[in-house]
């Protein structure tokens, strides 16, 4: 098993608290974009997706790193190719409010991904998770083995823990 990093951190904004991640692709930010926003996209890195993928639809997400996952109602809330995305999933586990930045300079994009936290959100299991399926992204774009999930949980939890 490869190590893995912690990479989460939290920030205050006028939305309330968000736990905040960073990447950095050496392609240009229409490549990124698209595996964002495309079912073929992100099938390589956390999921497929089904609907409508405009600003103000809704589409059926299903993520294929998980045993058993149940498709997940997900309203794009903001679509501005292609820079950001929002989107608000709702699934037994909640609502979470999810968004993508994009900036690309000098052909390097870096994207900030991060969830809006509600009041008593476990970030001990959301940040690796996040963490994982980031580092997923990663691959899928180098061409490097996928994570393996035994590896960030729980052994990252502790960062997480130590934010609050």
């Amino acid at each position: 098993m490869r190590d893995v990093t912690a990479t989460g951190f939290l920030r205050e904004d006028n939305s309330g608290l968000e736990l905040v991640f960073e990447r950095t692709f050496e392609a240009p930010i229409a490549e990124i974009w698209s595996a964002l926003t495309t079912s073929e996209g992100t099938a390589a890195w956390i999921g497929t997706w089904t609907g409508d993928a405009r600003e103000g639809g809704a589409v059926s997400f299903t993520m294929t790193a998980e045993e058993s996952a149940e498709p997940e109602d997900v309203a794009i809330l903001e679509c501005q190719a292609p820079s950001r995305l929002q989107v608000e999933f709702a699934s037994e586990a909640g609502v979470w409010h999810l968004e993508a930045d994009l900036r690309e300079v000098d052909g390097v994009t870096t994207l900030e991904f991060s969830q809006l936290l509600d009041q008593g959100q476990d970030i001990t299991s959301i940040g690796p998770g996040w963490d994982f399926y980031l580092d997923r992204l990663v691959a899928s774009r180098t061409g490097a083995p996928m994570p393996v999930w035994s590896a960030y949980f729980p052994a990252l939890s502790e960062h997480y823990a130590g934010l609050g």
